[in-house]
């Protein structure tokens, strides 16, 4: 018989509004928080600890005299009800809802700031990413590949950006579909302004992310560095109309270092605005013409094909196999399998949908998977 699993998977106490007080200080960032979840446990006594406590824990004198500062500058439960009049919420990396994606970049944000919801059916997701000018040609193909993706179960991620972003966000939506707008600046700010309604739409279709608290305005500095949480939480980023000096850029250089995947639009050799994504497939981006191809590279097809799935459908692959070695009656979550399987937690994700799609496993709830007994189809008729 199944089981009801806590959500809380690690450890979720009232520690979090230290999390958040800590994530307002300058200079603190994952490395630093690393060393203070390390040495201290509960981030409520690093909040507390002393300058003698705070350099054992190998905090430096700049971060120290920060931390210092900021006590009297602002208390930790003022900060939670800031979040909690703002429909906020904060979730760290130690938390079952941080996305098990974003723990594999090499800096993930110690504190994520969400407006919405992320659901476990977002880890199948594809960032979209563009000029903030897009020509006519840009705008039909972020609007119809979008649409495709969205259509077959593909959680669209964008920067809420004008343009390119802008256009996937609004498809996604109109499309039935769910997107996550991951944005440069504190939640209770939308930038660009003209995008509120849009932000409003997003976060009851998704969610709005980012990893700055809240009144943190946008800078030139924070685009480049919010682009590594877009890659971050998607399989693969598609590029659409880019030119060689679009912010885009950055999105793939963070793809790529995340070892994820690159897919580009072709454009016109006339176009400035493809110049970057015509050189991005002759240096080996797949060439995107059609939905299809990215769901064939990300081994996807299944899901999209999920309502016209036979029930008896073939054997597993080895890795399957592997993955159902370690499946019972009781329910696993999915890093634990990740780590008794060693395969990346991207293509953990990927099988265990597949599986469920043939009946193999099921989820109960919070990532964790249990391997069923008899096949049975999750999908109706």
């Amino acid at each position: 018989m199944l089981v009801n699993i806590r959500c809380a998977r690690i450890r979720h106490t009232d520690d979090i509004k230290y999390w958040v007080a800590l994530s307002r200080v300058p200079l603190l960032g994952t490395v630093r928080f690393r060393r203070l979840e390390a040495h201290f446990e509960d981030l409520g006594k690093a909040w507390a600890a002393s300058l003698g406590e705070l350099k054992a824990a190998g905090i430096e004198d700049a971060p120290i005299k920060a931390i210092l500062a900021a006590r009297e500058s602002f208390s930790p439960d003022s900060e939670m009800e800031k979040l909690r009049r703002a429909s906020v919420k904060a979730v760290t990396w130690s938390d079952a809802e941080y996305p098990w994606r974003l723990k594999e970049i090499p800096d993930p944000p110690p504190v994520l700031y969400i407006k919405g919801s992320i659901l476990p059916e977002d880890e199948r997701a594809v960032a979209v990413v563009g000029t903030r000018g897009p020509t006519t040609y840009g705008r039909e193909a972020a609007s119809v590949l979008t649409g495709d993706l969205s259509k077959n179960g593909i959680t669209i991620v964008s920067g809420l950006a004008r343009g390119i972003d802008g256009i996937s966000h609004r498809a996604a939506i109109e499309n039935g579909g769910r997107t996550i707008a991951v944005v440069a600046n504190g939640l209770d700010i939308v930038y660009p302004s003209e995008h509120s309604g849009l932000s409003r739409r997003i976060a009851e279709n998704g969610a709005v992310v980012s990893e700055y608290p809240l009144g943190v305005r946008p800078n030139p500095r924070s685009f480049p560095r919010r682009n590594r949480l877009i890659s971050g939480l998607s399989l693969g980023t598609l590029v659409i109309e880019a030119s060689e000096t679009s912010g885009a850029i950055w999105t793939v250089q963070h793809a790529l270092e995340q070892d994820r995947e690159v897919f580009c639009v072709p454009g016109s050799i006339f176009s400035p605005a493809s110049g970057f994504t015509n050189r991005m497939i002759k240096q080996g981006a797949k060439l995107v013409s059609g939905y299809q191809d990215i769901l064939e590279e990300l081994n996807l097809s299944v899901v999209a094909q999920q309502f016209e799935l036979p029930l008896d459908v073939g054997t597993e692959d080895n890795d399957e196999a592997v993955l159902l070695r370690y499946l019972d009656d009781q329910p696993l979550h999915i890093d634990d399998i990740r780590k008794s399987a060693s395969l990346p937690i991207t293509a953990v994700s990927g099988m265990l949908t597949i599986l469920e799609l043939k009946g193999k496993v099921k989820q109960v709830g919070c990532m964790h998977y249990v391997r069923m007994q008899e096949r049975t189809a999750i999908y109706g008729n």
